[in-house]
């Protein structure tokens, strides 16, 4: 038994259309690590340039925010859930207020 990295809808096809990846670790960075070495793609679309988690990319260990906790160094164990989540943005700029 590994860590489940669960991947959303938008990222799916990075990972052959997988709703999760089991993966290997002791922490988030690691996982994600053994992750984007499996599925090379995706690497492009969780991290920027510097290697940091993409600003509009919200990661979630056991549903707790990783950013509260210790970032991609928290620890992981055999069984944790690590979730993906895309921050979502919209609206429309026509709308005009009285």
């Amino acid at each position: 038994m590994g860590v489940v990295i669960e991947i959303p809808s938008a990222l799916k096809q990075y990972v052959n259309n997988q709703d999760e990846v089991e993966v290997s670790g002791n922490s988030v960075e690691e996982a994600f690590g053994a992750l984007v070495s499996e599925y090379t793609e995706l690497k492009a679309n969780l991290f920027d340039e510097n290697g940091k988690i993409r600003s509009f990319i919200n990661v979630y260990l056991n549903d707790d925010d990783i950013r509260y906790a210790d970032g991609l160094k928290s620890e992981v164990q055999d069984g944790d859930s690590i979730q993906i989540v895309p921050s979502v943005a919209g609206g429309c700029s026509t709308v005009k207020y009285s």
